[in-house]
């Protein structure tokens, strides 16, 4: 009885149990990082993404699976994925700021103090940040959850928790956090399906980056209640309701983001990747 509850029938250890290894790793390898100067040396969301890997790697080495089973390794149709991904998530952004700017509820002013070199900057912070949490809400843990739960249970799973993750995130409160909480959960989604589709993390990194960097460093609105970059246009709100402009938090808490994600969400069920080269 004992035994079954580390094992299953075939005698593998059980994916929770996986997981949970996974875990440990992962803040031994991030307390690596951060005491060997890591985190001052890169911007942090780079080291993180270091102890990720480094953790994703021993578990893989553990199992005796190269690191492409899941859906890294580099090549061209990775790279076209990627790009496809980017664009998708920049144009997802662009629309929904048009559909709000068609309501009045903000105009836009050229960032004066902005230029190449902050769209660049805000490129490389939000790779960083794309590929982190890639690795951790798409990687290893939701890869092995699939396994062990369905895909469809890990898919809801991981969303929530992609979700929960930023409700410490600056202007979490009020009516901006369930809008934000509900597009946030329907990005997980998007992201989780953009893995399942193509069974390689390019096309939900691409789409992350796309997503961040044009909502931030291109459009000039917060990042998930952030402004880590400075954009190279400034809204300046009408004063309309936040759930129709997002306002401080960024788009992401608007209901224009939510119904061109659940759009998104549509197309990308129906897409049909190119067939393996």
């Amino acid at each position: 009885m004992l035994k079954s509850a580390f094992l299953d029938s075939q005698g593998a250890l059980r994916n929770g149990w996986r997981i949970l290894g996974f875990a440990v790793l992962f803040i031994g390898f991030s307390f690596a990082t951060r005491s060997l100067g890591l985190w001052e040396l890169f911007r942090p969301e780079w080291a993180e993404a270091l102890a990720l890997l480094a953790a994703t790697l021993v578990c893989l080495r553990l199992e005796q699976e190269p690191l492409p089973t899941l859906g890294l390794a580099p090549a061209l149709r990775w790279a076209r994925e990627f790009s496809l991904g980017a664009a998708g998530g920049l144009t997802l952004m662009l629309l929904v700021a048009v559909a709000i700017l068609a309501f009045h509820g903000f105009h836009w002013q050229r960032g004066t103090e902005t230029g190449w070199r902050d769209l660049l900057q805000g490129l490389w912070l939000y790779l960083a940040v794309a590929v982190n949490e890639e690795l951790l809400f798409h990687g290893y843990p939701f890869q092995r959850l699939a396994k062990g739960t369905g895909t469809w249970i890990s898919l809801g799973l991981i969303g929530l928790w992609f979700a929960q993750a930023h409700w410490d995130n600056p202007g979490m409160a009020g009516a901006t956090k369930i809008w934000a909480t509900l597009n946030i959960f329907l990005a997980g989604l998007l992201l989780g399906l953009a893995y399942l589709k193509t069974r390689r993390l390019a096309m939900p990194m691409g789409i992350h980056l796309g997503w961040n960097w044009a909502q931030g460093s291109l459009l000039g609105f917060g990042v998930s209640g952030t402004m880590d970059t400075r954009g190279w246009l400034n809204p300046v709100f009408n004063h309309r309701p936040e759930w129709l402009t997002g306002g401080a938090f960024g788009l992401e808490a608007s209901l224009p983001c939510a119904f061109f994600s659940l759009a998104a969400i549509v197309g990308l069920a129906i897409y049909r990747p190119l067939p393996q080269e």
